[in-house]
């Protein structure tokens, strides 16, 4: 396990006192929990990114290859 020290604002560090409290766990426990939530939420984004460059890449070539079928089709008719 890995130490870490952070600088929080103020009104953030307050709200998760308050929580922690409630919640009834560590404040290590609530941390890494929330920085496990927000590395999926990340990751998540980062795909959406990748998927829709993807997608245009592979919709680019189906409009080549579909115009080259029309092409052949003009050519036989």
């Amino acid at each position: 396990m890995k130490n870490l020290s952070l600088k929080l604002d103020d009104d953030i560090f307050q709200e998760t006192e308050e929580l922690i409290f409630k919640l009834e766990k560590s404040r290590n426990r609530y941390v890494n929990e929330a920085l496990a939530y927000y590395n999926k939420i990340q990751k998540r984004k980062f795909l959406e990114k990748v998927l829709a460059v993807e997608s245009k890449l592979v919709s680019m070539e189906s409009m080549q290859v579909l115009s080259e079928f029309e092409q052949i089709e003009d050519g036989e008719g």
